[in-house]
């Protein structure tokens, strides 16, 4: 596959150092010198990229050019359309999300007696959870602790982190794990029935347990299957385009669109939890991503036209390992286990320029940089790359190794004619995960009342970057909260009069705002058509 002279050319010199390589153990970066690699190289730091709000809670904040648009999108009903006077559904609990973590809340309030639906634009599962490889986290180990899990992820985020919640995510950490594997998740473990656990960038322990390398689909698959047990109701290929409240201003059930007839439909509902998911279908400043089909910030904007701020949504994630070449795989997610395996990042000179275990925002601002001013790294068709020098593991830990622990990304490269256990892979940054998202407290309840939130579309969990193995941990100890705590909420709530007054005032705001725009929010699902020869 590798037929490039310049791309063979560099793996002969990449092949030449493995073994000097192999002895290395780079050091680590001081605080200082990650400060000033972040600022000139992460695109979070690229100001031209960013755009202020004019309207709405977070008015006068920042937020990427593209999500700003639809943020102060105009909505896609006007409260004429719809007749709320006769729902179609009522529910104790909607669940507005189909992966993980809205699974995760259908589970607990149905266990909690509520009558719960979950409603989603694609089909359950389809959801970045599915997508997940590398582990999840949890301090349940002899030498660990949640307090040193704690300690990790506050650092790895900056020290931006709320910190009720960050402490909810990791002390509730091993009962989520407990949880799992109860429902049947299929984790890693030794012969003697333990857990094998590994390291991730950022982590002073081994904590990530993992389901080989498609840690995210077992985990869905199982939730699923538990969701379809119950006999949960799930409405599919339906879009919520608005939220309703009631004429106390709770939130109180959503508008619905069916994806192909574009019906509108009303659910009712005393309680809703937000679990909508990320944002990388939204291509920022370029990048590729490594999201699903869905993830185009819909949750974000349907919290934030109702009147609920947002945390930190500014900030995003992404993961310094993306698939740089072949172009059929670009973008793709190689997961993070690779290097916690022992695979080094290695330039087109065939030095080792960093050590592989950085945090995630440090990696991929050391690859960007050693791309672009140092000029070391290797042109593909979309861009550059670096090497990820796969064939070190097997040297470090013994043949079969990669078929054992990371058989997916064996298979993904495979396809394409690279046998990573003898060559080394090209990789890129790639957007990969929504940082910021709706603010909530540590109940899981946003600034709407009975609007709950769970996953990726919350912000402030994992401060201004994330740990790996901590999101799926996020939206099962969140997923499984806000669940509870909307369920139980339901049993006293009573339902006032259904209204969408707040879309009369949003677009008197966009009007005092001036903004006069054409662009319809929530995206729903992103454009890749072709025009005039263009995309």
């Amino acid at each position: 596959m590798y037929t490039d002279p310049i791309m063979q050319e560099s793996i002969k010199l990449v092949e030449a150092a493995r073994e000097a390589n192999i002895r290395l153990d780079p050091r680590r970066m001081t605080a200082e010198e990650k400060d000033v690699l972040l600022k000139t190289y992460h695109p979070d730091y690229r100001v031209e990229q960013f755009e202020e709000l004019k309207i709405g809670p977070n008015k006068g904040g920042k937020v990427p050019i593209e999500l700003a648009k639809l943020l102060q999108g105009n909505p896609r009903i006007t409260a004429a359309q719809v007749d709320l006077s006769k729902p179609d559904y009522d529910v104790d609990v909607l669940v507005i999300g189909g992966g993980g973590a809205g699974s995760s809340a259908a589970i607990e309030a149905h266990e909690n007696g509520a009558n719960v639906m979950i409603v989603t634009k694609l089909r359950i599962g389809d959801a970045n959870t599915m997508m997940a490889e590398g582990g999840i986290q949890a301090a349940d180990k002899p030498n660990d602790s949640p307090a040193q899990h704690y300690l990790d992820a506050f650092g790895g985020g900056h020290f931006a982190a709320q910190k009720d919640l960050l402490y909810k995510l990791v002390t509730d950490a091993p009962d989520a794990i407990r949880w799992l594997s109860e429902l049947g998740v299929e984790f890693d473990k030794a012969p003697d029935g333990t857990m094998i656990t590994t390291h991730g960038g950022g982590t002073s322990r081994k904590r990530m347990h993992a389901a080989k390398d498609y840690s995210g689909a077992e985990i869905m698959r199982t939730l699923r299957d538990e969701v379809l047990n119950r006999n949960i109701p799930v409405v599919d290929f339906t879009s919520v385009i608005e939220l309703i409240k009631d004429d106390k201003g709770c939130c109180a059930g959503a508008v619905l669109m069916n994806m192909e007839t574009k019906e509108l439909l009303v659910a009712k509902a005393k309680t809703v939890v937000l679990a909508t998911g990320g944002a990388g279908r939204l291509h920022y400043q370029g990048f590729p991503t490594s999201n699903h089909y869905g993830a185009t910030a819909d949750g974000l904007v349907l919290a934030y036209r109702a009147g609920a701020r947002l945390l930190y949504p500014e900030t995003l994630q992404y993961h310094p390992t993306g698939a740089a070449f072949p172009a059929q795989i670009y973008g793709a997610l190689v997961t993070e286990k690779v290097r916690s395996l022992g695979a080094m990042l290695i330039n087109a000179k065939g030095e080792a320029f960093m050590n592989p275990l950085e945090t995630r925002d440090v990696s991929a601002a050391s690859i960007i940089r050693e791309c672009s001013d140092r000029g070391n790294g290797i042109p593909t068709p979309e861009g550059f790359g670096v090497w990820l020098d796969t064939p070190m593991i097997e040297l470090k830990h013994g043949e079969g190794t990669i078929e054992a622990r990371i058989p997916a990304m064996m298979r993904m490269f495979g396809k394409h004619g690279i046998d990573i256990r003898k060559e080394p892979i090209l990789i890129y940054p790639t957007l990969h995960y929504q940082n910021g998202g709706v603010k909530i407290t540590d109940n899981g309840q946003t600034d709407i009342e009975n609007l709950f939130a769970a996953g990726e579309v919350v912000g402030g969990i994992h401060g201004r970057n994330r740990l790996m193995g901590n999101s799926l941990l996020d939206i099962i100890v969140f997923g499984r909260n806000a669940g509870q705590q909307a369920s139980q909420k339901a049993k006293e709530v009573s339902v006032g009069t259904l209204t969408l007054s707040h879309l009369d005032a949003f677009k008197q705001e966009l009007k005092d705002g001036g903004i006069d725009t054409d662009v319809a929010s929530p995206k729903l699902l992103p454009d890749y058509a072709r025009r005039n020869n263009t995309i």
